[in-house]
Order: structure tokens, then sequence, then C-alpha cells
């Protein structure tokens, strides 16, 4: 085995605090009919890697039940496995802490390489091309970096290279950036050297990659930079998750269409969509099974999605089997599975966008999320940056006129 693969896929993903209420962040449904972790998955075996290590950790059954055998990406073969590693005797404390606490696994196959990804980014990356190069440099770890703006560049590790993209310096977050090469979080490791560097850091209990082993390596081993270019993005807050749902509506820079590579997933036995004779769809993406009567507009639909007469989506995200009823107005707006909208109720409306009261870090922008299986009212009208949490009792929403910034939980 030339290359074993690891995916880091336990993060609670607190930003995404509702769609992360009962499930991991990369099992968080994205693009219709797929879930965050299946770009990941997808690339491996499109790169030719079918010898995968998933970590989970945070709420792992939902992870768990979709990715099974792993046959929907074909890692149920006689060469091929998937195998799902969760925290025996305590919780992974820090990135490189999970794959420490799993090297016994990385020892076990043997594998030249060891490929380490977020579960939590969408992309589509050849991942040969970054092993090549890291066997064409010598390097003990080539980490995968992007150009970003320079005003993002603080919320990210931060590489400053040589010409020859050797790694000089790694800053975790820095307050004043001196590069706008940020890291992915996708490492390519020399096998030996990656258990050499972890165990070298028996005393470090919350041990990371980004501050303990890579500023480490730097000093004493060649690791240099693989330069990637195309689509990618980390989908780890409502703005940016909303945003890279609707920009798959307007635009190809990330193809999901492409039959050279495919993303694959578990999907549903679901019939065609249906369309009634007064709808009306523009710049949207519809899953499998949905019926539409009313209007959607630059909006994403998840499989089993039911859209009533006379009522309008626009510029939202609607995940699986919830049921919208007549006259309805949805904008802006993220609703999770199973949830029921009553007739003539109004999401997302008025100018005020002040942020939420209670977490205003988390919604700010204006836009609503509305958590899972949940029985809304009818006539319910919801304003701006309102969180309404799968927990919350239907019987306790007494107001039927929700004002910008409320959480209701």
């Amino acid at each position: 085995m030339e290359t074993l693969a690891l995916i880091l896929a336990g993060g609670r993903g607190s930003r995404l605090d509702i769609l992360s209420e009962k499930r991991s962040k990369p099992a968080v449904p994205f693009a219709g009919k797929f879930r965050i972790i299946d770009f990941a998955l997808s690339n491996c075996t499109n790169s030719g890697i079918f010898q995968i290590g998933i970590l989970t950790q945070y709420l792992p059954l939902s992870l768990n039940e979709h990715i099974g055998v792993g046959k929907p990406w074909d890692l149920d073969r006689r060469d091929s496995f998937v195998t799902l590693l969760q925290p025996s005797n305590s919780w992974y404390n820090g990135t490189a802490d999970a794959v420490r606490k799993n090297l016994e696994f990385v020892k076990r196959y043997g594998a030249k390489y060891v490929l380490i990804l977020s579960g939590d980014h969408i992309y589509k990356m050849d991942y040969r091309k970054m092993i090549e190069q890291h066997k064409r440099t010598g390097a003990d770890l080539t980490i995968a970096a992007k150009i970003i703006p320079i005003e993002e560049a603080d919320r990210f590790g931060i590489l400053e290279t040589d010409s020859n993209l050797r790694i000089q310096k790694f800053v975790e977050k820095p307050k004043e950036p001196k590069s706008n090469k940020a890291s992915m979080g996708i490492y390519v490791f020399s096998t030996d050297a990656l258990i050499e560097e972890i165990e070298k850091h028996p005393d470090i209990d919350n041990l990371d990659f980004g501050k303990h082993i890579i500023p480490d390596m730097i000093n004493n081993r060649p690791v240099y930079a693989y330069e990637y270019y195309d689509y990618w993005k980390d989908v780890g807050t409502y703005d940016s998750y909303l945003e890279a749902n609707l920009e798959l509506c307007k635009s190809d820079d990330l193809d999901l269409y492409d039959n050279d590579w495919k993303i694959y997933t578990k999907s549903e036995d679901l019939p065609p969509v249906k369309v009634g004779d007064n709808a009306t769809i523009s710049n949207s993406l519809i899953s499998n099974g949905c019926k539409i009567e009313g209007i959607v507009r630059n909006s994403v639909l998840s499989p089993g999605v039911v859209v009533g007469k006379g009522s309008t989506i626009k510029n939202s995200v609607i995940l699986n089997d919830v049921k919208i009823g007549e006259n309805c107005h949805i904008e802006e707006t993220i609703i999770d599975k199973e949830t029921r909208i009553g007739s003539y109720s109004v999401i997302g409306t008025g100018d005020d966008r002040s942020p939420n009261k209670d977490n205003p870090k988390v919604l700010s922008s204006g836009i609503n999320v509305i958590g899972k299986k949940l029985i809304l009212p009818e006539g319910l009208i919801v304003e701006r940056n309102v969180r309404i949490f799968s927990s919350t009792d239907p019987k306790e929403i007494k107001n039927k006129h929700i004002t910008t910034g409320e959480t209701i939980k």
C-alpha cells in the first residue's frame, strides 16, 4: 500500500450550531443530495486511494449510517476499506492527538505515505498530483496551500515559502499576517516522519498539527507547500454554508456534472421531481423526490422537499423532507430536515438586520436558521437573524411574530 488516507471528521462545528445540533459537521447535507464529507471521500477514490480511516467523535451516528461499508465510494471491495475510528479511552484533543490515538492503525498498514484530510471542506482535488510533488521534492511533509484575500488571512494557518515552495515559516491565525498563502488542512506525510514527530510529544495533551507538529518540522525537516488554485471552501459558518450552496446555482466553479470526477454519495430511492402547473423554478438545484407547486428562485432543495401552492422560496437552502405549506414566503433561510412550515408563514422579512442577540458571531447578515423535525404554526412571521433550535417545543412559540435577532430553544 502506497498511501493511507485519514479523514478528520470529528468536528462539532459550533458555528453551525443548529445544523450540528444532532450531527457532526462533516455529516451536514450540502448541495441538495450530498453530505460535506462526500467531497473528501470522492476525491480519495477518484485519486485511486481506496484505503481510508475516518476519525469520528462528536455525534457520529448520522455519519456512520451515511458511510456504512463505503459502497457508494467503491470502498467495499477486497482490496479497499473504510474504517470508522472512534476514540476509546478519551476524546480526541487536537488534530494531531486524533492521529496519535490511532497510530497503531497507521503502523498496521505500513503505507509509505499518509494523507491527512479535513472532512468538512468543499472542493475537488486529485491528490495524486500532490503526492507526486511530495516524492519529487523529497519532503517529509507537504501542505496544500491556497492564495486567499489578505483580509481573510487571520482566519487560517499562514505559510511563508521560498522560491522553491519550501516552507520557511508557519503561523496559526496570525493577527498581522505577512502572507496570504493559507494552509488548506490537507497534508501528505512520509509515514516514518509522521510517526516520529507525533511520538516526540508524549507530554502535550492537546497535540495539534498547526500549533505543534508543523512548526517543529519546518525547523528540522524538509516541508513544502503544494499550491492549489481551483475551488475550495470551508463551510464552517452559516454565511459560508449558504453562500457555497447558492454559488452552485450561479456558476460552474465547482462542477458537479463532470463525469470524469464524480462526487459520490449514499442516495435515497425517491421518485422524480414533480413540478405543478403554476410552479416556477429558476436558477436552482432541485433534488429527487421534490414536489413544487410554488416559486423557487436561486435556492437549493434537498430530496423530498414539498413546496405548496402560492409559496415562494428565494435565496434559501431547504434540507431533506421539509414540507412548506401554501402561500408562504421564505427568503435567506436554512431549514433543517423534516420540518413543517405552516401555510401563510413569512420567514425572512424586514429591513432590520441586527445580529442575533444570543450569539451575534454566528448570525449577523440576515440569515434565519430553523432546526430539524419542527412543526411550526400557520401564519408565523420571522424577521432576520433568528435561530429556532430543533429542541424547541412548538407549543412554546406563543408569539407568531418573531422579531430580528431572537433565539428560540
